[in-house]
């Protein structure tokens, strides 16, 4: 089997063998495709910004994709969507996701492995119900699996968890909280950045930042400025200032404006730029909405907020004429 280097990574022959080498290389993809790049190096260099902030969710990143990935392979998913990623990136998020809200004992890890494979089936499930209207499961799978397992906790007593999932309880009326300064919006921006992995640290979110340079020079801009503008929103509409330098009005906006600014719609329009600006604007609010909407049943609102925005603005955009969806082989979703 011929297999040789390009920029997005291997490029293998289309025979139905599937080599150690087409399996890293989808392993790769796949951490890319947690901020939809179809691109090895971009995953590698995600990988390794993870490594630096711990080597537990770094671990838990490759466990989590490969486990997907490897179910993918073995329930005879389609090949293509194998080595671009696809079946990976929910895995990845999942396993993170469980390894930072439940104590990394081995009953976590068994949940782990077992969750990655599931997301798997819950892809292939979205996949097949939204292909009808060309809309992408996004991290819709990691969402579900990882929040099932959050609200599991209160009936199964040895899923122990970290104290970080938010605590249940009515919504109350938040107060404006600490003063936004220029360190603020520096932190915050690579933060919000860093925070799609659940990396809160600055020097990850850089990586992140260069690893999506790679993939895409449109991704890296897309992402700096839709974490800038749900830092601006979050300050204005009076968000707490811890919770804007950790970057947490930032990760779905920076998701959101990757999706209509550098993969989804076709570039160089100005309906597009304010099509893109619209959706990163409205998603930080969402993210408070979404969040508060939880908060009775004390789980995260993570990447929920990205996944409704896009799918409403996707379904949206068919309407429009003035925008159109990029070519399919630079849309990877």
């Amino acid at each position: 089997m011929a297999i040789r280097f390009s920029s997005t990574g291997l490029v293998v022959g289309e025979d139905t063998r599937f080599s150690l080498p087409a399996f890293v290389d989808a392993i790769l993809r796949g951490v890319g495709q947690v901020m939809l790049m179809n691109n090895a190096w971009t995953g590698l260099l995600f990988l390794a910004g993870i490594f630096l902030n711990s080597a537990l969710f770094g671990a838990a990143a490759l466990l989590g994709t490969a486990v997907s990935t490897a179910t993918a392979l073995l329930l005879g998913a389609d090949r293509a969507s194998i080595r671009d990623g696809l079946f990976g990136f929910n895995g990845g998020l999942v396993a993170i996701a469980l390894l930072y809200f439940l104590e990394p004992n081995p009953l976590t890890w068994g949940c782990v492995v077992f969750a990655a494979a599931g997301s798997t089936i819950v892809m292939a499930a979205m996949a097949s119900l939204l292909d009808t209207w060309k809309v992408p499961a996004l991290t819709a799978p990691f969402v579900f699996t990882s929040l099932c397992f959050f609200l599991a906790t209160a009936r199964f007593g040895r899923l122990e968890t970290t104290n970080l999932l938010p605590t249940a309880g009515l919504p109350q009326t938040a107060a404006v909280e600490g003063v936004v300064t220029a360190a603020t919006v520096g932190e915050g921006l690579f933060n919000g950045i860093a925070q799609v992995f659940f990396q809160g640290s600055l020097l990850t979110g850089i990586v992140f930042a260069i690893g999506l340079l790679v993939g895409s020079w449109r991704a890296c801009v897309a992402a700096l400025a839709g974490s800038l503008v749900g830092i601006l929103v979050a300050w204005g509409m009076g968000a707490a200032e811890p919770a804007i330098r950790a970057g947490a009005f930032g990760f779905n906006s920076v998701l959101v404006a990757i999706a209509f600014g550098a993969v989804f719609l076709a570039p160089g329009r100005g309906a597009t730029f304010a099509y893109a600006l619209l959706a990163t604007i409205a998603t930080p609010v969402v993210f408070a909405a979404v969040s508060a909407a939880l908060e009775p049943l004390g789980v995260p609102a993570l990447t929920l907020p990205f996944v409704l925005v896009t799918w409403l603005f996707l379904f949206a955009s068919q309407r429009f004429l003035g925008l159109s969806r990029a070519a399919a082989k630079d849309s990877p979703h």
